[in-house]
């Protein structure tokens, strides 16, 4: 079992940054690939980015490419989300998903714990 806590979100301007964070409980964390998604009102949740377990391989939306950076500690259990260049569109509350076994997954339904969620807000 694994539980997830993001923190980090905010109401920033456009053109701004965030980092966001996901504490994860247990000592297994470095078994879990993990993933960032997000959902915006009236809109399906949808990918972000995502990591291996030991960080060597990550993936990313074309929508965020060049603009955010997914990471983790694995000594310290946490998922990291640095987001620069921000757009309204960005606007949405992000969730944090534990996958297992290893491996990256675009698809929500393949994560197995997820987080409650931080809103992002980004003004024009």
């Amino acid at each position: 079992q694994v539980q997830l806590v993001e923190s980090g979100g905010g109401l920033v301007q456009a053109g701004d940054s965030l980092r966001l964070s996901c504490a994860a409980s247990g000592r297994t964390f470095s078994t879990y690939a993990m993933g960032w998604f997000r959902q915006a009102p009236g809109k399906e949740r949808e990918f972000v980015a995502g990591i291996s377990g030991s960080g060597g391989s990550t993936y990313y939306a074309d929508s965020v490419k060049g603009r955010f950076t997914i990471s983790r500690d694995n000594a310290k259990n946490t998922l990291y989300l640095q987001m620069n260049s921000l757009k309204p569109e960005d606007t949405a509350v992000y969730y944090c998903a534990a996958k297992s076994p290893l491996g990256i997954s675009v698809v929500a339904a393949r994560y197995d714990y997820w987080g409650q969620g931080t809103q992002v807000t980004v003004s024009s």
